[in-house]
């Protein structure tokens, strides 16, 4: 359960009456809720309780729409409406229900019941009217929207697929590079690292040219591809890896310069092609606005932060396709992918090319960083060879090497993540034998974590090189800026448990220590 309040002392007030580990407070207001849409979180009820007439007017209309889109298909929204004279020093907004009821009409809502009840506190001025609304459906059209695109789009090229997937793989893995665009035309739109979405598209296309598969017609090797250029055709000589491309990775040398510019000529034929060609059914409008810039780093090093990827441009994504691909991307990946695998077999077919059954899929496969645990053990090595403490995270034991594992905080099984404020030493037998793949529940992970904020000072933060990836890491992959300390975090961390527990329905992990 999340609950939101602007005020210091209510949220500490509230905390205190109600306890609950269940429960996560978060600093937020409305009209905005900017900070509760950075979560990438969907609900099934909403309860607007004592809050509405505190709106002004001219924000209710924002408001609303900002509470619709957080809503699951099938969620529903209770609003409370105060009809009264409001108490001395304490301005209040009128309130009326045809107000909701035209707001509800215009985003998609519909009104389940209405009720008016008497005020609890005995105000005899003072009277409520309870609104129950529910969303019938995703509420914007994004999935038919995808789907047309995907299945029923002209397509000279695999080129739409590969920008609908890097995006997809943005809002499952990176969703916190998104920001808010302040479009007036579509206030629900974000921003992300053009960057970004150029690395993805380097990994997804890699595997697929090294074995001559053919992405367009009559041509099964760089030749014709416009991003495969002098960077492109030098990492796919140079065996290069998911593991280069991950936001957090680091190049020096020749590879940096090699990274670097395989990722310009991505981001300038993703924003000159399918961004540029991919449009909204009957329409001239562009699904996807494409801003370049040109990178300005040095050219002997590359950090592949939010900040610099950011510095190619930024890609601008709907509001509503952003929200369709960070809750539903486990069934659009597998459409994307059959399609892909389907248009390539079809460009073969034309060339007189024989494809052996599976091979498509197997270099369609997303290629993760192979599972390590290398940095974990390191560190932990290197801190007990200094005679310092290290705990096992879960249970506050002290660990020696023989007693050791290296733990993935959030399942490797249902998010492969090697990043370093992911991996936490735990004894060896509660790892292997009871944590394995669970998901550790939300009171585990409270009660762990001085214990967790303490490893990470210790074995990444005391290090500037290594804080330096921790906190860069931490910003791709967690709703946090990039600056944050340990406490915001872990947090975060909490918050990206809580939607991996929504998206994934993970078996929780609930040991007796």
């Amino acid at each position: 359960m999340v609950a939101v309040e602007p005020a210091a002392a209510m949220r500490s007030e509230g905390s205190r009456r109600h306890p609950s580990e269940r429960i996560r407070w978060i600093d937020d207001r409305l009209p905005t809720l900017d900070a509760v849409h950075r979560l990438a979180l969907a609900f099934d009820a909403i309860l607007v309780a004592g809050v509405w007439q505190h709106v002004a007017p001219g924000g209710r209309e924002r408001a609303f729409r900002k509470l619709g889109t957080l809503l699951k298909p099938g969620g529903v929204l209770v609003i409370t409406l105060r009809d009264g004279p409001a108490p001395v020093g304490r301005p209040m907004h009128d309130t009326s229900l045809g107000e909701v009821e035209v707001l509800a009409r215009s985003h998609g809502l519909e009104i389940l019941r209405v009720d008016h009840t008497e005020d609890a506190m005995a105000r005899t001025e003072v009277t409520w009217t309870t609104v129950v609304l529910r969303l019938p459906d995703d509420g914007a059209g994004a999935l038919p929207l995808l789907r047309g695109i995907i299945l029923s789009d002209e397509k000279s090229s695999t080129y739409k697929l590969g920008l609908l997937r890097a995006v997809a793989r943005v809002a499952e893995y990176a969703p916190a590079t998104a920001q808010p665009t302040g479009d007036v035309g579509d206030p629900d739109a974000v921003e992300i690292p053009l960057g970004l979405v150029a690395a993805n598209w380097i990994r997804m296309y890699l595997p697929l040219v090294r074995l001559g598969l053919p992405q367009a017609p009559g041509n099964s090797g760089p030749d014709g591809l416009g991003f495969a250029k002098t960077g492109f055709r030098a990492l796919a000589d140079f065996s290069a890896s998911a593991q280069d491309l991950r936001p957090g990775a680091m190049h020096t040398g020749e590879r940096a310069t090699l990274v670097r510019a395989a990722i310009g000529e991505a981001a300038a034929t993703i924003a000159m092609m399918p961004a540029n060609f991919m449009r909204f059914p009957n329409s001239e409008r562009r699904v996807f606005h494409a801003q370049r810039e040109r990178s300005r780093g040095r050219q002997m090093s590359l950090s592949l932060d939010v900040s610099t990827l950011r510095e190619w441009g930024t890609l601008t994504v709907p509001g509503a396709v952003w929200r369709a691909m960070t809750r539903f991307g486990a069934w659009i990946e597998p459409v994307l992918v059959a399609e892909w695998a389907r248009l390539t077999r079809r460009y073969a077919a034309r060339m007189g090319m024989a494809i052996e059954p599976g091979k498509v899929e197997a270099a369609l496969e997303w290629q993760e960083p192979l599972r390590s645990t290398v940095a974990g053990r390191a560190a932990a090595q290197r801190l007990i060879a200094k005679g310092r403490t290290v705990e096992c995270v879960w249970s506050g034991c002290d660990l020696s090497m023989a007693s050791l594992d290296v733990d993935h905080c959030l399942p490797w099984s249902a998010w492969p993540c090697d990043d370093l404020w992911n991996l936490l030493p735990a004894d060896r037998r509660v790892n292997q034998h009871q944590k394995r793949d669970l998901l550790p529940s939300a009171t585990l992970l409270a009660s762990s974590r001085q214990r967790i904020v303490a490893w990470w000072e210790d074995a990444w933060l005391e290090d500037n090189l290594l804080g330096e990836v921790f906190i860069r890491e931490a910003a791709a992959a967690l709703p946090i800026e990039c600056a944050a300390t340990p406490a915001e975090v872990f947090s975060a961390l909490e918050w990206r448990r809580l939607r991996l527990r929504q998206d994934q329905q993970l078996p929780e992990w609930h040991p007796a220590f």
